[in-house]
C-alpha cells in the first residue's frame, strides 16, 4: 500500500546571529525563492545593499538560483538582521555541502562577527557621550 508522499524532503539548516539579530535558515532545492518572515526578499528589504549581503553566501558558492531558502529572523535592526541571514545561509551552505566550506571560509562569511553594542555608563547619555560641559 502506497502512501501518498512518501519521498522526504531534504533541508538544511543554519542558524546566523548578528547584534542583536537572529536568523534561523532553511534550505531546500528549488528554484531560487528567498522567502524572510513569509515575506520576499525584496518586500523585506528595501535597500539593494541588504539584498546585496543576503546573497553573497549564494554567490561565492555558485548556488544562486538553485535553492529555496526560508528565513525566520528577529531583533536587531535590518543591517544586523541581514548579515544575520548571511551567516545563516552560509551555515546551511555548509551542512550542504562540506565542499562549500572554504570559499565561504576565505571571504569570512562563517565567522561571527563579535562587534555589539557598548552598555550605557551612569553619568553619561550614552556609551561615550558625555553631557555638554559647561564653565558656570
Amino acid at each position: 500500500m502506497a502512501t501518498k508522499n512518501t519521498k522526504k524532503k531534504l533541508q538544511f539548516w543554519g542558524t546566523g546571529r548578528r547584534k542583536k539579530a537572529v536568523a534561523r535558515v532553511r534550505l531546500m532545492p528549488g528554484n531560487g525563492t528567498i522567502q524572510i518572515n513569509k515575506r520576499s526578499l525584496d518586500e523585506y528589504f528595501g535597500l539593494d545593499t541588504l539584498k546585496l549581503i543576503v546573497n553573497q553566501p549564494l554567490v561565492a558558492t555558485d548556488t544562486i538560483g538553485k535553492l529555496d531558502i526560508f528565513v525566520n529572523v528577529n531583533g536587531g535592526g535590518f543591517t544586523g538582521q541581514a548579515g544575520a541571514i548571511r551567516h545563516g545561509i552560509a551555515r546551511a551552505l555548509v551542512e550542504l555541502d562540506e565542499a562549500n566550506k572554504a570559499p565561504l571560509k576565505k571571504e569570512g562569511y562563517l565567522t561571527r562577527d563579535p562587534r555589539m553594542k557598548e552598555r550605557k555608563k551612569y553619568g553619561l547619555k550614552k556609551a561615550r557621550k558625555a553631557p555638554q560641559f559647561s564653565k558656570r
